[in-house]
């Protein structure tokens, strides 16, 4: 796909089945295990079986291979199998990868899966323990000796710089975690089912790196999500309407770094979203007018904020304030903050169902969804249409 011309893969493929596991803080349960019963969850969602899958596309960071999943879960030859770096920016890309398989008549039924013991295991956010030697570990070498040493506190730099060049305070990133918490509350999948919270909680949350708090940091959990693709033709016979790709695409920004890019021109905003931005307006033919839902990667709630100001929804520095309209249906499952930090294949998960219509949090009459990748990292989005 191209930057700079629409592309043709809109329309050709769609996403036919979502299935899960659980979401909780400790599995009790090997990785591979979980993605397993994710996999087999998503065909029978679909009407499929693993006879039909001859396709697998995952994360680099996922613990089981391809074909070891593809093994345990009963399914033959693979004609096409696939991983996307990146950690978070991975997950919309899984599908592109899935849907140019298809387009391209490499595979017929390929399943995406991202399953980890986030909690009970490795802790993404307790940050950097160990590197081997490479080109990132180089660029991370710049900030870890300075104290940077998780998530958090690279994102903190972003996002202080972001409330300094609009005369914002902290609180303005409370609207996002009051309208994810909300929306899980009534979400009996979340973790914080029935736990909605207010700004004032927002607020009294504890400092975890200024000017993050607590309440704007997303959770840890253990679980695994699939998601099965095929092409429309197909999917039209299938068990529920489809979720039509209508646009997906990657990005990656001048300077871009794993979340350290503090060298770019302008740490106000999300370079990498904004390759991803222009590519989808462009070769889906929408603007932000037209979607009726979006699913935006929330790790960090600035995030969701310089996300929305990429896309157009609204102008520079004021996402807090179109937030806090509710302007837009957001993270309807309640995001990473709320549901499950499932690396965002939740969140597209959420999208097939507002698009079905069979959401816990239904959008009326949603017939069109953005959804994205993390942010910080080179990243990847979705378009999905009704069927």
């Amino acid at each position: 796909m191209s930057v700079r011309n629409r592309d043709s893969l809109g329309g050709r493929a769609a996403v036919v089945g979502i299935g899960a596991t659980e979401f909780s803080k400790d599995s009790g349960r090997s990785e591979l295990k979980l993605a397993v019963e994710a996999v087999h969850a998503a065909l029978d969602d679909a009407g499929l079986g693993p006879g039909d899958v001859d396709g697998m596309v995952t994360f680099t960071m996922d613990t089981s291979p391809e074909i070891t999943v593809a093994q345990a879960a009963g399914i033959g030859e693979l004609s096409f199998f696939s991983r996307i770096h990146y950690g978070g920016g991975a997950a919309c890309a899984t599908v592109q990868q899935a849907a140019l398989a298809v387009a391209t008549g490499i595979a017929e039924v390929v399943v995406c899966y991202r399953a980890f013991n986030e909690r009970s295991g490795r802790r993404f956010g307790s940050g950097v323990q160990q590197r081997e030697p490479s080109a990132e570990g180089a660029a991370l070498g710049w900030s870890l000796p300075w104290g940077l040493l998780t998530p958090a506190s690279w994102v903190a730099m972003t996002a202080q710089r972001y409330l300094h060049a609009y005369g914002l305070t902290p609180e303005a990133f409370g609207h996002v975690a009051v309208t994810g918490r909300r929306y899980a509350a009534t979400n009996p999948a979340a973790w914080f089912h029935g736990k909605p919270i207010t700004l004032a909680d927002h607020a009294a949350s504890r400092w975890i790196v200024e000017p993050l708090r607590l309440l704007d940091c997303c959770q840890e959990t253990d679980g695994g999500q699939a998601l099965v693709v095929t092409s429309a033709e197909r999917a039209r016979d299938l068990r529920h309407p489809p979720a039509v790709i209508a646009a997906a695409a990657q990005g990656a920004g001048r300077r871009q770094e794993g979340m350290t890019s503090f060298y770019r021109d302008d740490l106000t905003g999300l370079a990498e979203m904004g390759v991803v931005a222009r590519q989808l307006w462009r070769s889906s033919g929408l603007t932000p007018a037209d979607i009726d839902v979006a699913i935006l990667y929330d790790h960090f709630t600035p995030f969701v904020l310089m996300q929305l100001e990429e896309f157009g929804f609204c102008r520079p520095g004021e996402a807090a304030d179109f937030v806090a309209a509710g302007a837009l249906p957001l993270n309807t499952h309640g995001g990473q903050l709320g549901e499950a930090y499932l690396h965002g294949m939740n969140g597209i998960a959420e999208a097939v169902r507002q698009l079905r219509g069979s959401s816990v949090n239904q959008v009326t009459g949603a017939s069109r969804a953005l959804v994205t990748a993390g942010t910080g990292v080179p990243t990847s989005g979705l378009v999905l249409t009704g069927g």
